[in-house]
């Protein structure tokens, strides 16, 4: 149980993140320093995910 609400914890950060990243990106750039943060964030995000569900 716990495992599927790490998984379901993990996505909705995962989606928030990602919303943030492109606005952040629409607004500076892709390369703007905040939104390369963002990304890395974003990545471990990610990674985290992919080790829970697999």
């Amino acid at each position: 149980m716990y495992r599927i609400l790490d998984e379901k914890t993990l996505l909705l950060q995962i989606a928030i993140k990602r919303k943030i990243m492109y606005r952040k990106a629409k607004n500076y750039g892709f390369t703007h320093p905040t939104v390369v943060e963002c990304s890395q964030e974003l990545d471990q995000l990610l990674n985290r995910y992919q080790k829970i569900a697999s």
